[in-house]
């Protein structure tokens, strides 16, 4: 005699259902509360084309560029000092590393916008003809966008150093060993054997702590930086209309960030992701497959 047969029972998932109405509920009262808050939305796109906003964007945009390009380059030379067999060096990487990343990023930008109390003038002397190179009042060389970007590029290369250093201790001893037998220098061995593999670890860090720079960049506002929160309060002082310019800014703030998040996930992929996932190669991909996959050399006989 045949066994019945089982009856097919829907597994239900009351979590899910539960979690989600009340996600979908959070959201309608936030809907609700912002749709009957005293904010003025039809002025929020007029306040994004200001110019002082324009100018805040671009100040943004810049102190981040700028700041973050110095911050890898010193982040590298302190990355390499940390590995060094010189122990001179090596411990003033630890100190480096140590203080900037310690000091909070406005104390440093505050102390180098104050920086003429202690020092009036900046002077570069030339040795045995009594002159200058270089002797301004520091009020004029250091103003206070270049305040800002010190205090921000030495903050941001502290930490590039801990991720370089990361991503250069993921590459295998082996392959560095190998190198040097083969007579590669150790610049060679770092540019065509290390960085290529390094960097699918140095990418997303680097990525994120960019994103983040685009925000820091607010402090400057404290020592008068034009930069979004600046200028959206300089625009508020005239009209009032507070939240609704600091909408304009937090509209622009969002723009940057998706195209710098954007940016990072091609070149995550350039460097290792897509090949990982089993994505079609782009012309990135194909590039960083290219730099590692280079024949190391001897002399004139290739291996």
């Amino acid at each position: 005699m045949a066994a019945p047969e089982l009856p097919i029972v829907r597994l239900r998932h009351w979590g899910r259902w539960v979690s989600g109405a009340i996600i979908l509920a959070l959201l309608a009262a936030l809907g609700v509360a912002l749709a009957e808050a005293k904010i003025d939305y039809e002025s929020v796109p007029e306040f994004l084309w200001y110019r002082v906003m324009a100018v805040g964007l671009l100040n943004t945009v810049l102190l981040a560029v700028i700041s973050q390009g110095l911050a890898i380059v010193l982040g590298i030379v302190v990355a390499l000092m940390r590995r060094s067999a010189n122990p001179v060096a090596r411990w003033f990487a630890v100190v480096y590393i140590w203080l900037f990343r310690g000091l909070p990023v406005l104390l440093q930008i505050l102390i180098w916008y104050n920086l003429a109390l202690v020092f009036e003038f900046i002077s570069i002397p030339l040795p045995f003809t009594g002159g200058y190179l270089l002797h301004e009042p520091t009020n004029v060389l250091v103003s206070a966008f270049v305040a800002a970007l010190l205090g921000l590029t030495l903050n941001e290369s502290a930490y590039m150093a801990e991720i370089v250093r990361a991503g250069l201790n993921s590459v295998d001893g082996g392959q560095t060993e190998a190198a040097k037998a083969i007579g590669m220098t150790p610049a060679t061995t770092l540019r065509r054997v290390v960085l290529p593999q390094a960097m699918r670890v140095i990418i997303p860090p680097t990525g994120n702590d960019f994103i983040n720079m685009l925000k820091a960049t607010s402090m400057a506002s404290v020592i008068g930086v034009t930069e979004l929160i600046h200028a959206s309060n300089n625009i508020s002082s005239n009209n009032l209309l507070v939240m609704e310019t600091l909408l304009a800014a937090a509209i622009w703030y969002m723009v940057v960030v998706t195209v710098a998040g954007i940016g990072q996930h091609y070149l995550e992929r350039a460097f290792g992701a897509a090949d990982r996932a089993g994505v079609a190669a782009g012309p990135w991909s194909r590039a960083a497959r290219a730099l590692r996959t280079v024949p190391l050399r001897r002399g004139k006989d290739a291996i």
